[in-house]
This record gives structure tokens, C-alpha cells and sequence, in this order.
């Protein structure tokens, strides 16, 4: 879980308060899918290529760029060993990027961004089973207009003009690490991040239902209070709980002794998922990831984000982080060898990238194969 009042160096200061102790209740659209409607199908699908981003603002990481664009480049070089990866970087910067991420990768300089962050800036890509592949724009705003996103708010629309697919935009302000999907018509998501007037003023939980539902092409959503203030994100589901399967979750535990508003939170999710049924009505079947114990990780950053939860799936692989806290990092392995036995396990160093509060899966969007 994200450590620290400052995921990424913006945040306002603020006082920050845990949502409420209940549990949170999950809720069904009364909608049916109509045959070939689009949807977002779940992660584990074949991909045709994953879409990253460049980092170069020095206002952002300071002098921890160097550091930051290696991980990325890491990251990229990694996942291109198994499918193609499209990294969009700045014009100025397209030769460094190149250079650092090999002949391997595609470096794009024609379509500008802020930050790295494509999981959040990038489009949704949906399918419809028919062979048809389209994107929605979630119309990012720099999480709360935390941060400066004025190139960041057009990648999504950008990026699907690029691929030749059709675009539309959804009726909600949010992140795509903010909403998990199953593929099947559930998706999981915390208040904190999208029932909060900083992305969506005005609008109700209920009618946020409906506009996610309608972009995602799902009927359910299960709610978790989450965490807000406490990270730019207002705590994005994808660090935590991720979907494997329609009916199958994970979420990554805490240590019994750990009590800050992340551990509570991981728990809440937990408990919420083990009571929870999908869109088809079927009880979740949920399983435990073993965070580590940040007493034994190799960073000292209090932002830092030691989310194994937060892999990157791409055809063949399973790209996630190690921290140094060897018996965790290991059982992390092992944990998802077992849950994908047909896939390569790849763990990375990605310690400075950590350092800004986000890992793999926040840096990386898939475009599934239609």
C-alpha cells in the first residue's frame, strides 16, 4: 500500500481522513449486456501491444529523473520481450528514450505528456467479441488537478486516433487504475478516488454507477470506502485488490501489526470481496497476497509504494516488483506462479519509480487484441 502524505510530489496539503469504518455495499445496474456491445475485457487477454509513457519534467521528479526513466525503461525492455510496447515520449525527448529502452521498443514522439503514468492517462480499450476494438477517455484531470495534465488530458484521444480505433469519452472524471473489471460485468473501485468532488462534483455514487457501468460495459460495481488525502491518487484500487477472473479476485494483505489507513483499508477490501457475488451472481472467490514488510525493503522513502498487487500482465508474462524483503519477494513469486502457471514471472527492481508512489501496472496500459 502507498506509504506517506505524497504519492508523486503534488499533493495539497490537506488533512487526511480515512473513509468511514462500514463496509462498503456493492450494487447492480439492472442493465444486459446487448450481443456484440463493447466492453472491457479482463487483463489476462491477448494483447496486440502495451502503450507506455516517457517521463522528462524535472519540476515532477526532481533529480530523480535519471533514476525514474531507467525503471521505465526497465519496465519496457521487459514487457517487450513479449509483446510489442509503444512508448509516446516528448519531441525534445524521443532520442534519450531510444536510447535507454533499446531497439526493442517503439519510441513515439507524436503524441506529448506530462508524466509517465499511462495506466491513468491513457485510453480504456474495449472489444465486442465481433472482431471490433474500440477506446474510451476517462478525462483525466491530474488526479483532482493535482498535477499539471494539460498534455496528459489529450493522450486517450490521441493515442486512439493513432491506432485508427473510434473514441469516445466517458460520462465521469477518473483514472484506469482507479477501476478494476472483470471482463464479465463487475468492476471494484474505492469512493475515495471517483465519489469525490476533486473528480466528479455533484454527482452522485449512484449515478457514478451508471457512468462507469456504461464505459466499462459492466452491470455491478463493488464500492470500497478507500482512503482519501492521503496519496494523489486518493488511493487507486490497482495498488490493493485486482480481478484474475469473473468471480476471482486478489488482494495484497498487510502485515497483523501493521495499523495505518492503508492496512485498514486492504482488510475493508478484503472483507468487502469475501461477501461480495459478481454481476452473474456468483460468490467471489477471493485470494491473499502477502504484502511486504517495510521494515525489511530496501527503500526508506516514506512515499513509497511495495505493492506486489500492482503486476502488469502481457502475453506470456507476469511483470511485477521485488523490494528486498527476500521472504516476501519470494512468496510473491511463488503466490503468482500458482495463480499463472502458463506465464513467466518476471520480478524488477523498480525502486525508483517507487519512490514516486506507483509501480508496473500504473505505467503500463494493454490494447487487447480485438
Amino acid at each position: 500500500m502507498i506509504r506517506g502524505m505524497n504519492r508523486r510530489g503534488f499533493l495539497l496539503a490537506a488533512g487526511a481522513t480515512a473513509a468511514g469504518a462500514a463496509l462498503a455495499t456493492t450494487t447492480t445496474q439492472g442493465r444486459a449486456r446487448a450481443a456484440g456491445a463493447y466492453r472491457v475485457p479482463v487483463e489476462d487477454v491477448r494483447h496486440t501491444r502495451t502503450w507506455m509513457a516517457w517521463p522528462d519534467s524535472t519540476s515532477i521528479w526532481g533529480g530523480r529523473l535519471s533514476g525514474v526513466q531507467a525503471d521505465i525503461a526497465l519496465i519496457a525492455r521487459t514487457i517487450a520481450k513479449y509483446e510489442p510496447v509503444v512508448l509516446c515520449a516528448n519531441a525534445g525527448s524521443v532520442s534519450r528514450a531510444r536510447t535507454m529502452c533499446g531497439p526493442t521498443v517503439t519510441v513515439i514522439g507524436s503524441i506529448p505528456v506530462d508524466d509517465c503514468w499511462m495506466r491513468d492517462s491513457g485510453p480504456v480499450f474495449r472489444t465486442d467479441g465481433y472482431g471490433g476494438l474500440d477506446a474510451v477517455g476517462l478525462n483525466f484531470n491530474g488526479w483532482g488537478n493535482k498535477q499539471a495534465h494539460a498534455r496528459d488530458a489529450l493522450v486517450a484521444e490521441r493515442i486512439a486516433a493513432y491506432t485508427g480505433v473510434p473514441f469516445t469519452s466517458a460520462d465521469l472524471v477518473g483514472e484506469g487504475g482507479a477501476i478494476e473489471q472483470d471482463g464479465a460485468g463487475t468492476l471494484m473501485a474505492t469512493r475515495s478516488s471517483l465519489v469525490n468532488r476533486n473528480r466528479n462534483p455533484g454527482m452522485s455514487e449512484r449515478q457514478l454507477e451508471t457512468a462507469m457501468c456504461d464505459a466499462y460495459g459492466a452491470s455491478k460495481v463493488i464500492w470500497f470506502d478507500g482512503v482519501y488525502g492521503q496519496d494523489i491518487t486518493d488511493d487507486h484500487v490497482d495498488a490493493t485488490s485486482r480481478f484474475l477472473a469473473p468471480g476471482e479476485a486478489l488482494v495484497q494483505m498487510p502485515l497483523s501489526t501493521d495499523t495505518d489507513a492503508y492496512a485498514k483499508d486492504a482488510r475493508q477490501q478484503y472483507a468487502v470481496l469475501s461477501a461480495a457475488t459478481t454481476a452473474a451472481g456468483r460468490p467471489m472467490d477471493v485470494m491473499r497476497l502477502q504484502g511486504p514488510d517495510y521494515n525489511r525493503i530496501r527503500s526508506t522513502n516514506r512515499d513509497f509504494l511495495a505493492s506486489y498487487a500492482n503486476f502488469y500482465l502481457c502475453n506470456g508474462a507476469v511483470i511485477s516488483a521485488h523490494f528486498g524483503d527476500t521472504r516476501a519477494d519470494e512468496a510473491a513469486r511463488a503466490t503468482l506462479t500458482r495463480l499463472y502457471p502458463d506465464r513467466v514471472v518476471e520480478q524488477l527492481n523498480i525502486d525508483r519509480l517507487g519512490t514516486g508512489g506507483g509501480g508496473i501496472h500504473c505505467v503500463t496500459q494493454q490494447q487487447p487484441t480485438a
